[in-house]
């Protein structure tokens, strides 16, 4: 999945994060997070760095000190309109999985540089599909910017609560 963006969705002022398919008909998955959670992914995405260690960064440098490597993190279900994921890390005794919130998977996922993957079950009840898209023509990317702009003004968190 490709990390788009956060994004506000108005008139509540919640923020979504957006990911999307690398392959495929490219559907768009929109997560709703916290706040927090989004200024650590634009933070991520923008290459900000704090003077000091923010929460995530703070999981990084203990995983890096506990000689663990986080491989990549899995959004792996939605329930009751809550989504869940998991971070699958190597770790000196050998692998593990740990049970996280999406968006702090996907902060900890951007500042690692490893992939975020979604299992075919989320993408199936949770995921649009916008207008098919050239991943190397400009202008189809600003068609995309524009539909992201449209779903986002037009969705709301019940949407997803089914």
């Amino acid at each position: 999945m490709d990390v788009l963006g956060v994004k506000l969705e108005l008139p509540s002022n919640i923020p979504v994060v957006m990911l999307r398919e690398q392959s495929g008909s490219h559907r768009v998955l929109p997560i709703f997070i916290g706040p927090p959670e989004a200024n650590a992914i634009a933070f991520a995405l923008n290459g900000e760095e704090p003077p000091r260690p923010l929460t995530h960064d703070l999981f990084c440098n203990v995983v890096d000190a506990l000689g663990a490597t986080l491989l990549r993190v899995v959004i792996t279900d939605l329930s009751e309109g809550t989504f869940y994921a998991e971070l699958h890390l190597e770790g000196p005794q050998g692998p593990v999985t740990v049970s996280a919130r999406p968006s702090d998977g996907i902060a900890l996922a951007l500042r690692a540089g490893v992939p975020v993957l979604a299992t075919a079950n989320v993408l199936d009840e949770a995921a649009v599909v916008l207008e098919e898209i050239d991943d190397d023509d400009p202008e189809a990317s600003d068609e995309v910017v524009e539909q992201f702009r449209e779903f986002i003004d037009n969705v709301n968190p019940e949407d997803f609560a089914s």
